[in-house]
């Protein structure tokens, strides 16, 4: 069956919360090590949802296989920008879903009056950095041991978008 690239809905939390912590439990590309308690999740997909901010997921056969979120920030003088997350469990990576779910959630990005977008990456996860780079993000630099898992230490490179005003409705 199809993967359908869709925004996240109160029916997706659960399958959305399933597959955040299955991801975190790699721990390899997710701050998480595991994902928050279930309501943590649905208070933070309903706060989504109510204030705007871009979510999209990857559903196949009803669930959730991927994930993108913008989230803006709060404060109005940085309303501008917004902080990327996504994710996608092991079994559908290498397919073009995290294209996919990027793009359509930076074009909802551009139509919300987003104009900057950030995000950090692990410096060891080259596909995701690939990934990020292809949709036109760039290194605004490297901050030394900023994550430690099971005991590593693992740099992050800050990247960021920043659109032109002639892509966003200011």
């Amino acid at each position: 069956m199809a993967i359908v690239i869709e925004p996240i809905a109160v029916r997706h939390i659960e399958s959305y919360h399933q597959a955040l912590d299955v991801v975190s439990r790699e721990r390899r590309y997710l701050t998480f090590l595991e994902a928050p308690p279930l309501e943590g999740t649905r208070e933070f997909v309903l706060d989504m949802i109510e204030n705007k901010h871009p979510q999209f997921v990857a559903v196949r056969d009803g669930e959730v296989v991927g994930w993108c979120d913008i989230r803006r920030h709060s404060f109005p003088s940085h309303a501008h920008r917004g902080s990327l997350g996504m994710g996608i469990i092991s079994a559908h990576r290498g397919q073009g879903i995290g294209s996919r779910l990027m793009e359509t959630t930076l074009k909802q990005a551009r139509e919300y009056n987003i104009i900057r977008v950030e995000l950090s990456v692990h410096a060891d996860n080259a596909r995701a950095i690939r990934l990020y780079e292809k949709a036109g993000f760039v290194s605004e630099g490297v901050s030394k041991d900023a994550v430690r898992i099971d005991g590593r230490y693992i740099d992050v490179v800050n990247m960021a978008l920043i659109f032109s005003k002639s892509e966003t409705n200011i």
